[in-house]
């Protein structure tokens, strides 16, 4: 009896407890009035999204709830958009001024996550006197779905640490899911860096995708040299996004560690360089004395003894007496020599 309470208790109460979880799973926006004119403001309120997340509200032509906002944020008012945090419960509440979009009507308020994973909801709104045109008829022919997750593939590398541009492949895989086949499809890709709008390239595919066929496609993606932080790579195809990747570059520690050596070894030269001029332009400063050095003697020349080397040395005049050494003087009749030693022949035969 037991067991079969139990069992209409667990039966009865699953819709109560799963009901609430699956409701608060899709977000919702709600606004204050359904048409304004430009200059007026609008109140938007939402529900169900993810605590804490950051949010961009943004009025968008041509769009509709069911298709979203095909342009992108082309389309968009981007200048007037403003930004809102959801509180612990996924809440917000944000006072939107409106403006015109770029593009015509059916206008929406468009609401999405900046970061973390995306989600987003759309909520019917006019700007009054701003122009209303249908919007264009999807093509009837071959039509592009994505299969698989997109990824980015690859890695950085010695250039990318000392600044060259980071670059990856995104891969992905799509489908024709129409009845025609598609031939050499162009894709745009972009990136955005934080909560920057992307800066889309299109790149075009070359193939051909038959109806109920599947193909894998990789398109490059790189950034400008020096580029490091958070950034996000977009993939559209026919006006719609078909995936978003994060990509968190590093910083180029290279160039980093580039400049601060270059601070370092710049001082130290500029200052050696300096000491050196003033060491050399400083007053007082005697030339140092240069002494000459006789070459070396060959190895089989016999070096003299400390004796002979004695013996070997001439003997320096007295400064009282110098000996000239002109050839038309006799030692006798030496006009250097004092004269208490000039003898002459006549004096040496008198004495003798």
């Amino acid at each position: 009896m037991l067991t079969v309470l139990l069992a209409l208790v667990v039966v009865l109460g699953a819709p109560f407890v799963g009901g609430p979880a699956h409701a608060a799973d899709k977000p919702t926006v709600r606004l204050s009035k359904s048409q304004a004119g430009a200059g007026g403001s609008v109140t938007v309120t939402g529900g169900g999204w993810r605590p804490k997340a950051i949010l961009m509200v943004l009025i968008c032509g041509r769009s509709v709830p069911s298709r979203g906002v095909p342009g992108g944020t082309d389309s968009c008012a981007n200048a007037d958009g403003r930004a809102v945090t959801a509180d612990d419960k996924g809440d917000f509440r944000r006072e939107l001024p409106v403006a015109e979009p770029p593009v015509p009507c059916p206008c929406v308020v468009h609401v999405s996550t900046i970061t973390g994973p995306k989600a987003e909801a759309d909520a019917v709104f006019q700007v009054a006197g701003h122009s209303v045109e249908p919007l264009p008829q999807e093509a009837a022919g071959g039509r592009l779905s994505l299969l698989t997750d997109s990824r980015l593939k690859g890695s950085g590398g010695l250039l990318t640490w000392f600044g060259a541009p980071p670059t990856r492949e995104l891969v992905f895989t799509v489908g024709n899911v129409g009845t025609s086949p598609v031939k050499n499809p162009v894709f745009q890709v972009g990136t955005s860096h934080g909560v920057f709008a992307p800066q889309w390239e299109e790149q075009q595919w070359r193939g051909t995708i038959q109806p109920g066929r599947q193909t894998r496609i990789t398109l490059p993606v790189d950034l400008a040299a020096g580029a490091h932080g958070d950034y996000t790579v977009s993939l559209k195809y026919g006006g719609k996004v078909l995936a978003e990747q994060p990509w968190n570059v590093g910083r180029p520690w290279g160039v980093t560690l580039f400049w601060l050596m270059l601070c370092a070894v710049v001082p130290a030269a500029s200052f050696r360089i300096g000491m050196a001029v003033v060491d050399r332009v400083r007053p007082g400063r005697k030339a140092p004395e240069r002494r000459l050095r006789m070459p070396g003697l060959p190895v089989w020349v016999p070096r003299p003894s400390a004796s002979t080397a004695a013996h070997a040395q001439p003997r320096t005049a007295s400064p009282s007496r110098t000996t000239p050494a002109l050839p038309w003087f006799t030692p006798d009749t030496d006009p250097g020599a004092p004269r208490a030693v000039r003898l002459s022949s006549s004096q040496e035969d008198s004495s003798t």
